[in-house]
């Protein structure tokens, strides 16, 4: 079911609705370079593209089944076809580029329209098949006939057999030449005209696995420098490499880690100040990294400490033994910046997500849902208390409900619209419009908040 709504200087939603069915579980969302198109991946190896329509409406445009399940015979290992990640190639022509992964293979697809066809060939028929050359007597000249818009993607390149760990990441590079695609204790180089070969740049492994004491959890390109990366690991550590230091770059340039204090370290310590996602600003200047409790920025000029750090969801730190007994503490949550690198956001538990407005320091959580998504109703603000409510519209962290989590976000990199993936559901939110028909500058307000819903849906 697909739903979708447009209304002068109102605000548009939209709401994907996929049959609930495990494999259709949204594991990662990505917007292009220009925001037009916006792609999803899901556990089930599929990738769902939607175009932004010049009503502002972002309808399906293309739908195509990306990997299958495989079976390791070597390792009696089998593969699932989820897709990890997704990453689109900047636009030089007409076709449209972007590479999947699961946790073995990377494949690059191209993705194309077709609106002609040809028609009058020598040697085939009508249906294709290749004529009686005895048949030929005359030659005539192939015309293309117009014909309904045909989008078609199909695999260009598969990258393959360079990871003995499961793939959790891959970045293009800004020379638009290369890319790099890491596991848990490997990062790779590859070209993106070669299949057969690729560069270790990164190795974390031991020679003694006994001797593990970090693995590699992202890994990212600068936006602007080719030769600069980032990939931070569980102990919290973040490294910024230069990879024109030495072909490995088992020594980094710089390493942003926040030092805790001894007193304060606990058994989950560790565990929560793993990093679960590497974003650079737009500008290139910050890092923005997400660990389970909080998000931080770091300037890339200072690594002893971060800039800003804001709290996500600190009222689960009394709740820290409950989710690490159902693995929730495990759980690896995304973070995003917006076009201007001035308001982050992430995702949290009960289908709430969190927006810090780095100028004003405000922030505010949001839900995503369709209980609260009726038509032209703007988003209220949700507070999660830890003792007695104040407001009825409170929400108590004893009846949070962490089987419904925003582990998947992205942000339009020019206008505020942003994606939120909550399990087999897709939101897309915009700010609300102005009289004027302008947007609302990016700060977030105190009240009323500036996400706005209005579905008016035709279904399919």
């Amino acid at each position: 079911q697909y739903e979708a709504g447009v209304g002068g200087c109102y605000i548009f939603f939209f709401f994907f609705i996929l049959v609930c069915d495990p494999a259709d579980v949204i594991s990662t969302v990505e917007f292009n370079q220009t925001g037009e198109f916006l792609a999803t991946g899901d556990k089930g190896g599929r990738v769902v593209i939607f175009q932004r329509e010049p009503q502002g409406e972002y309808n399906v445009y293309s739908t195509f089944q990306s990997h299958e399940p495989e079976f390791d015979y070597l390792k009696s290992l089998e593969i699932e076809e989820r897709i990890n990640k997704i990453r689109w190639l900047p636009l030089h022509n007409p076709a449209h580029f972007l590479l999947a992964t699961n946790d073995k293979t990377i494949k690059l697809w191209k993705v194309s329209e077709r609106d002609k066809r040809a028609e009058g060939y020598n040697l085939r028929d009508e249906e294709g098949r290749l004529k009686d050359l005895s048949t030929v007597t005359t030659l005539q000249v192939p015309v293309l006939r117009p014909m309904d818009l045909l989008v078609e993607a199909s695999p260009r390149r598969v990258f393959a057999n360079a990871h003995a760990y499961h793939i959790n990441s891959i970045s293009v590079n800004s020379d638009c030449e290369t890319y790099l695609s890491a596991d848990d204790l490997r990062i790779n180089l590859w070209n993106l005209n070669i299949t057969d070969r690729s560069f270790n740049i990164v190795d974390l492994k031991p020679e003694n696995m006994e001797d593990l004491s970090e693995v590699i959890t992202v890994a990212e390109f600068h936006p602007h420098h080719c030769h600069l990366l980032a990939f931070s690991s569980s102990t919290g550590t973040t490294r910024l490499c230069d990879m024109r230091a030495s072909a490995l770059c088992d020594q980094h340039a710089k390493l942003f880690e926040e030092v805790v204090d001894p007193s304060h370290r606990s058994f989950f310590s560790e565990i929560v100040s793993s990093v679960s996602d590497v974003k650079f600003s737009h500008s290139g200047r910050y890092l923005l990294t997400r660990d389970y409790l909080t998000v931080k920025v770091w300037d890339l000029n200072m690594e002893n400490k971060p800039v800003e750090t804001y709290q996500v969801h600190d009222y689960l730190r009394t709740k820290l033994c409950s989710l690490y007994e159902s693995d929730c503490i495990f759980d690896k949550f995304e973070c995003a910046w917006n076009g201007t690198d001035s308001v982050i956001m992430t995702g949290a538990y009960n289908n709430y997500f969190r927006m810090f407005d780095r100028a004003s320091l405000r922030d505010v959580t949001l839900e995503a849902s369709r209980e609260v998504c009726k038509r032209r109703a703007v988003l209220q603000p949700r507070r999660v208390c830890v003792g007695k409510k104040q407001k009825e519209t409170d929400v108590s962290v004893d009846s949070l409900d962490f089987r419904k989590k925003i582990l998947h976000t992205a942000w339009h990199p020019k206008e505020n619209i942003i994606a939120i993936a909550a399990s087999n559901n897709l939101y897309i939110f915009q700010d609300r419009l102005t009289p004027n028909g302008h947007h609302n500058t990016p700060e977030i307000q105190s009240a009323p908040p500036k996400w706005q819903t209005q579905p008016n849906p035709p279904t399919y």
